[in-house]
């Protein structure tokens, strides 16, 4: 249990890593780029943020088990996703049709990847580390 607390400690780097990705989508590419192809940069660039953080604190805080990793896993992606519609909407004051328009992947929309990648990673970084 103890390091499940850690790993839900260490998910304050990943929204820390959003925002700053954010604030980069937004001062810089999205000046020269239509918006889609800002949000689409902003998702590859959250998930190999999100990776090599992932990778890092993995490393540090050795996962116990398979199904502990999964546990990291849905617990960010609950923190993740709470996160950005309490902070998006209270914080921010996006309107909640602007927060749910970025799930409209049919339209471009890719940010479910990184919620994807951040619910898997903690398991496929800890099956890459038990086989090497």
């Amino acid at each position: 249990m103890k390091n499940i607390l850690i790993y839900i400690t260490c998910w304050l780097g990943l929204a820390i890593l959003a925002v700053f990705n954010g604030i980069i989508r937004e001062k810089v590419y999205s000046q020269t780029l239509p918006e889609i192809s800002a949000h689409q940069l902003s998702t590859l660039i959250a998930i190999l943020l999100f990776g090599c953080y992932i990778y890092f604190i993995t490393g540090i805080f050795k996962l116990q088990s398979a199904h502990q990793a999964i546990l990291i896993g849905v617990i960010w992606l609950i923190m993740t996703i709470a996160f950005e519609f309490f902070f998006g909407h209270y914080i921010i004051g996006h309107s909640w049709s602007r927060l749910f328009h970025d799930y409209h992947i049919l339209k471009g929309r890719v940010w479910i990847l990184v919620l994807i990648w951040t619910t898997i990673a903690p398991y496929l970084f800890y099956r890459m580390r038990i086989k090497g």
